[in-house]
């Protein structure tokens, strides 16, 4: 499973004994993988402080994973035509040790053996100065993403109108890769060459009575010059004086008259357009995908580092001074084991906030102030972490 618990518990003797429990009893149960996950030893600061970056890393957590599926869909969307290989660009910067740090890992791997980054992160400087780093870091992330993909999308969507245009049926698409020069008539005062779309059915209808239909058609000037699955598109010449009286008649035998006159720069400059976006969107494709995955990578590595900064905060509100607690990182063996690996969690911690785990197994009790509709609350600190970034 991509999914991960992150919880944490007091490192006193009767907690530790808890955690070897619950390593003892989720490892024979084949429940879930326990590893530790280490913390640094940061700067407390003051209560008040706490509680404001509680509410503030809360924020940002949410904030993060957003721009970090926001990343991987823009993956997703650039990888068009390769998108079994998204899952294959979508990794972490940092190895297993410290001397592997330039290798990209998967992200469960780098979950499971998480090192906080001093270089990135310093540990000795005060929490909101670190959580400040994050946040900078993840917004202007944010701000570079949407500059990047709305010019990228700006040109693919220009791009998919004008391939729209060329495979559209013989009434609406554009003509200027299937018409030539020589098809027409052309700088003529009296004569004009006009395009007319068959259904296949009247082909020998269309060639027994196009010269019939209007007075002074040109004989022997029908050419057929494309095809789609209903029907064909026919040159036809004629005196310009005529075209009204050619098109009525047309329509009466269910000869459709495409609106077009050829004008050379105007194709050319089509032409020249679809060459340019395609020469543009491959040209844009190498560095937008290169950002993207330098990028991913540095805002999900600042992602895991906000889960380790919650449980560190939510540990010292929760479990007091001086700071004193382990955190366990747990990943569920299956979705099936979800249920009772809580009830093990629930068993093993009661003992750290007794009212919290009898209001697990009986949803009906009310904690007063306790509010469990905006988040779960268990005896122990929890956070989730869900890597299914694509669904």
């Amino acid at each position: 499973m991509s999914e991960f618990w992150l919880i944490s518990a007091p490192r006193d003797k009767e907690n530790l004994q808890a955690l070897e429990r619950m390593n003892t009893v989720t490892s024979k149960s084949n429940l879930s993988y326990n590893t530790k996950f280490t913390i640094p030893d940061f700067k407390v600061g003051t209560l008040d402080s706490l509680v404001g970056l509680s509410d503030e890393l809360a924020k940002l957590d949410i904030f993060a994973e957003s721009l970090i599926k926001r990343m991987a869909q823009s993956v997703v969307e650039v990888m068009e035509d390769a998108k079994g290989k998204v899952q294959e660009n979508l990794l972490a910067n940092g190895g297993l040790k410290e001397k592997m740090k330039c290798l990209k890992i998967d992200l469960t791997s780098f979950v499971t053996h998480f090192e906080w980054d001093v270089a990135k992160y310093p540990a000795k400087q005060p929490l909101v100065s670190v959580v400040d780093i994050l946040a900078k870091q993840l917004a202007q992330i944010e701000i570079d993403l949407k500059s990047r993909t709305a010019a990228y999308n700006t040109l693919k969507t220009n791009l998919e109108n004008l391939e729209k245009k060329s495979m559209g049926n013989l009434f609406t698409r554009t003509l200027s890769d299937i018409v030539s020069k020589e098809d027409f008539v052309l700088d003529s005062e009296y004569l004009i060459t006009l395009l007319v779309i068959v259904p296949k059915p009247s082909y020998v209808q269309w060639q027994k009575t196009y010269e019939s239909l209007s007075d002074m058609v040109v004989p022997r000037s029908t050419k057929l010059i494309a095809e789609d699955k209903e029907g064909g598109l026919f040159t036809v010449t004629l005196f310009r004086k005529v075209i009204d009286d050619f098109k009525t008649k047309a329509r009466e035998n269910k000869f459709t008259v495409r609106e077009f006159y050829y004008d050379e720069k105007e194709i050319k400059r089509e032409r020249e357009e679809m060459t340019r976006l395609l020469s543009d969107k491959k040209q844009q494709y190498g560095p937008l995908l290169r950002w993207l995955k330098v990028h991913f990578s540095e805002a999900f590595v600042a992602w895991i580092h906000i889960k380790a900064l919650r449980v560190f905060v939510e540990s010292v509100l929760r479990y007091g001074l001086p700071v004193n607690f382990q955190a366990v990182l747990l990943q569920p063996h299956k979705k099936s084991c979800t249920k009772r690996l809580r009830q093990v969690l629930n068993s093993v911690f009661r003992h750290l906030d007794e009212v919290a785990a009898a209001s697990i197994l009986d949803a009906s009790v009310e904690i007063p102030g306790l509010q469990l509709s905006n988040q779960d609350y268990f005896p122990y600190v929890y956070f989730h972490i869900d890597l299914s970034l694509l669904d």
